[in-house]
């Protein structure tokens, strides 16, 4: 007999308590992040206190050219793409280095422990992380500087050094992220099916055969969904690294300013919600567009792996 009713509540019906579990997940998505998108409206409006922000005056695109006009709208744009960029290929890349090399090692627990010591500095705090890099390359009594005078060479004075920081900075991020990644590569490689890798041991391959043929095959998938999701983090700085970790240096701006230590610090120093607002949209737009324009590419040459 067939059942009457809808899809959808039949489907409430036979899987209620799944749904049940949702709710919450669901509740907090609605309030965190689609409730307060109306607050876009600021954007196009000259904020007051007095009238608030639906109450305020309506500016249009005014914002939106103070941003551009101000000269900071290029410089901190450029830096939140490159550092995204260079962040994702090197992050990436050691991933799924660890990765493999781990899925490799023959010690059961020697695995486990390095696994662990590489996953810990995911928990540390950035404000921790910040005050190790100022400990290390701080001008007067750094661990770098200290040791460069008890060898009788010249102290190096970072925070005044705009070429050091990129360089700081991507260390630091692969440090802080690489083992997260390597844990989720590496529950891929684990799942795939142990008969391949008797069959090429049947045929005499080599490890590095079984990895280039194998293993880095079958985790494409992980690959490419990872590679997506961070494609839509391009355009957002993470905020903490560069605040905590540069102490917010005005000598080290030009190569360390993102947008949102930029919206940050307009803020705080000048009151600016309209404009700030201004770059935040700006910023969403852009990381939107970024993830639509990545998944059609991948959808094109892979088309399993694209994310809709």
């Amino acid at each position: 007999m067939k059942k009457k009713g809808s899809p959808l509540l039949r489907d409430l019906r036979e899987n209620r308590t799944k749904w049940l579990m949702l709710v919450p997940a669901a509740v907090v998505v609605i309030l965190m992040c689609y409730i307060p998108m109306s607050g876009i409206v600021l954007a196009f409006k000259a904020y007051n206190y007095h009238d608030g922000i639906f109450g305020s005056p309506w500016v249009g695109l005014e914002n939106f050219r103070y941003f551009f006009q101000s000269g900071k709208a290029w410089t901190t744009t450029r830096n939140t793409v490159l550092y995204n960029i260079a962040f994702l290929c090197v992050n990436t890349f050691l991933q799924i280095v660890c990765a493999v090399l781990l899925s490799e090692l023959a010690g059961k627990y020697f695995k486990r422990i390095t696994q662990s010591v590489m996953f810990l500095p995911y928990f540390i705090s950035w404000v921790v992380v910040g005050a190790f890099i100022y400990n290390m390359f701080n001008f007067e009594f750094g661990a770098v500087n200290s040791f460069l005078r008890s060898v009788g060479l010249a102290p190096v004075d970072v925070y005044s050094n705009k070429n050091a920081w990129p360089v700081i900075l991507i260390v630091v991020s692969a440090f802080k992220n690489v083992g997260y990644g390597t844990v989720m590569y590496l529950a891929s490689i684990v799942n795939i099916d142990g008969q391949l890798f008797e069959a090429a041991d049947l045929d005499g391959a080599t490890m590095w055969q079984k990895i280039w043929h194998i293993t880095l095959p079958c985790i494409r998938p992980t690959i490419a969904i990872l590679f997506l999701m961070a494609i839509g983090t391009i355009m957002k700085g993470d905020f903490q690294m560069f605040w905590q970790v540069t102490g917010n240096n005005p000598m080290v701006l030009e190569v360390t300013d993102v947008i949102d230590t930029y919206v940050t610090r307009s803020l705080l120093d000048l009151q600016e919600f309209g404009m700030t607002s201004a770059a935040g949209l700006y910023q969403s737009g852009l990381s939107f567009v970024l993830v639509l324009l990545a998944n059609y590419t991948v959808k094109k040459v892979e088309p399993d792996y694209a994310l809709f």
